[in-house]
């Protein structure tokens, strides 16, 4: 064998490996990932039970019903179409109707998103560019905020 038939044995096994190892990165990676959906998307795709996903919008007002044992009740709007959520544990303390939502869950056989995280915006002015353009979508998105997905720098009290 030549010299140079064992470089290329030696460069073609090493981008086999390197392909190997890439393939199973991206394959743990798929799992992991969690999509983010409006409630529009929601109801028109009717994804399975098994599918973990993140559903933002607006707390609709006059949905937030509070339960026992921490139990929490609301739906989730876009301004096109609401989808019930359900959660149980404590909510941010910024979390109230008509404030920016993202929840992560399933949903159950019923059609109602049973998240294990809810977060709320942080800042009057930040929400996940994904909320933004769907809410832009619909019509309910009010310009003079800060650009979608940034957080605005302190403002003055």
């Amino acid at each position: 064998m030549t010299r140079k038939q064992r470089r290329l044995i030696l460069i073609g096994s090493s981008l086999g490996v390197l392909a190997i190892a890439a393939a199973l990165v991206l394959s743990a990676l798929r799992d992991s990932i969690v999509f983010f959906n409006s409630p529009t998307d929601i109801v028109e795709k009717k994804p399975s039970t098994a599918t973990r996903m993140r559903v933002g919008g607006l707390v609709k007002p006059g949905t937030l019903v509070r339960g026992d044992n921490l139990q929490i009740k609301f739906d989730v709007t876009d301004g096109n179409k609401d989808l019930a959520v359900r959660y149980q544990g404590i909510v941010p303390d910024l979390f109230r109707e008509g404030q920016g939502v993202v929840a992560e869950g399933k949903l159950d056989g019923g059609g109602i998103f049973v998240a294990d995280t809810v977060l709320a915006k942080h800042d009057d002015k930040y929400m996940p560019r994904e909320v933004v353009d769907a809410l832009k979508k619909t019509g309910h998105w009010q310009e003079g905020g800060a650009p979608p997905g940034e957080a605005s720098a302190s403002k003055p009290k």
